[in-house]
Parts: structure tokens; C-alpha cells; sequence
């Protein structure tokens, strides 16, 4: 694989779209319920599912918002979205290609802004929360949920070392307060943050992305290797299965008060 990590991203998940449509991680989980919770609340007329990969946000989204504009890198994701919110007849799904780091969208134009799952893809996360940011309309709602790293220095390259074997176009799992930094220098302010654990079933984790077998050994071969504390912090199972941290951080224009 050569050229620029866009390239990287559209080429690592491409051929991968339909598994990203059906994957059990993906379509469920505590973060997705409550990212349908707010918006069944807010009922958005337009909303932004940046970086949308198999678009669970979006067919979460449809029935509460006006809209739903579905952005991503990568042609086949799109293309397997507007497919599958078709099949499910969810006819307000609209997708659009392009990078977070430069929307092509007018300022303000979304009531509501989620990304799941994306933003340890971006080449320049802080661009892409900047432009998050942006095409958020006045009184809008931005939610991020992601994996976030350990703040202790042990286990975050661990994790990052582990993430980038079975993934070339992973950037980097950003501990919680590189996102609280992050999310206000873009102009946010954070009004609500929720930590969950979630475990990764180490066959269908590397499965999901194809991981070519010496990376999984390689991926064993670090966690058989690691200190016993890295070895507790993540659950470390004899299979290879894991579990990580995630959060949910739910934000609004900063000077906007609270919503």
C-alpha cells in the first residue's frame, strides 16, 4: 500500500465495507443507545454521521432527524450505506464523500454532529474537530465516541503498538485528556462524558479488518510479552481477547451555555 494515509484509510477499508455493515460491534452497544437517546430528544432537522463507516449512526439517527447527511473516505462504505439504509427504507440517509479535515459543507449547516469510531482514523484529528466545529449550526450538539488510550505511558503503547499491527491506518487512540484539550481548543465545551469498558473478541477483531496472520502473531506475541500489569490493565485472555476503554463525549459551541 503506498500514497497518502487518505489512501491508506480508503484502501485498509474498502474492501472491507460489508463486514463493517454486519459487524455485532458496530451495529449495538451502550454508546449507540445512547447516541439514539439525545437525538430522539433533540430530533435534529440536519445531522452529519462524519466519518460514518457502516453507517450505524446514521440508520440510528434516521427516525428522529430531518435528515442525515452520511460522510466517509472510503467509496464502497457509501456505496454499502446508501444500499442498506435503502433496503431498511430509510429514505432521509444522504451520503457524501470527502475527509473530516475539510468538510465540504457551509458553516453551520448541521443541527446535530456524531462521530463514532472514526476519529483514531484521522490523519489530523484537531482539523477535523475544527471543522466539526464549524458546520455546527448556533444551539447545535456534537458527539464523539471513540476507544481512548490509557494515560499511563506503559499501556497506551501497548495499545497503540497492538492497534497498528492489526490496522495500518490507525493514527492513534487518544487518552481522555488529549480529548477534553483537543474538543476546547476546536471551540466545544463539554457537557457530559461517559467511560465504558468493551471487550474485543480477538478472532473477529482481527477478522473485522483482515489482519494478515503475521501480524496477529505478532499482536500474541506482544501480549504474551508484556509486564503482568499490562496484562491486567487489559484483560488479556489466553485467546488474545481484550478489553479497552471507550467514551462518549457529548459537546456544544463553546460560550453557548448549556442545552
Amino acid at each position: 500500500m503506498t500514497g497518502s494515509h487518505h489512501a491508506v484509510v480508503a484502501d485498509q477499508y474498502g474492501p472491507r465495507a460489508g463486514d463493517y455493515v454486519s459487524s455485532a460491534v458496530h451495529a449495538g452497544g451502550e454508546d449507540l443507545d445512547r447516541i439514539a437517546e439525545i437525538l430522539r430528544a433533540r430530533a435534529p432537522a440536519r445531522l452529519l454521521d462524519l466519518g460514518c463507516g457502516g453507517g450505524h449512526v446514521a440508520y440510528r439517527a434516521a427516525p428522529h432527524a430531518g435528515e442525515v447527511v452520511a460522510l466517509d473516505l472510503t467509496a464502497e462504505m457509501l456505496e454499502a450505506v446508501a444500499r442498506t439504509a435503502g433496503e431498511r427504507g430509510l429514505r432521509n440517509i444522504a451520503v457524501r464523500q470527502g475527509a473530516a479535515e475539510a468538510l465540504p459543507f457551509p458553516d453551520g449547516g448541521f443541527d446535530a454532529v456524531v462521530s463514532r469510531f472514526s476519529v483514531h482514523h484521522w490523519r489530523d484529528a484537531e482539523a477535523g474537530l475544527r471543522e466539526a466545529r464549524r458546520v455546527l449550526a448556533p444551539g447545535g450538539l456534537a458527539v464523539f465516541a471513540d476507544v481512548v488510550a490509557p494515560e499511563t505511558p506503559l499501556f497506551d503503547t501497548h495499545l497503540q503498538a497492538v492497534e497498528l499491527l492489526r490496522d495500518p491506518s490507525h493514527v492513534r487512540d487518544y487518552a481522555a485528556s488529549e480529548w477534553m484539550g483537543m474538543l476546547a481548543r476546536a471551540g466545544f465545551t463539554v457537557t457530559g462524558a461517559t467511560r465504558r469498558r468493551m471487550r474485543m473478541e480477538f478472532a473477529s477483531w482481527t477478522a473485522r479488518t483482515r489482519t494478515p496472520p503475521d501480524h496477529a502473531r505478532a499482536i500474541r506475541s506482544l501480549q504474551a510479552l508484556a509486564p503482568a500489569e499490562t496484562r491486567a490493565h487489559f484483560a488479556i485472555e489466553p485467546d488474545g481477547s481484550f478489553t479497552i476503554d471507550a467514551m462518549t463525549f457529548e459537546a456544544i459551541p463553546a460560550g453557548t451555555g448549556a442545552v
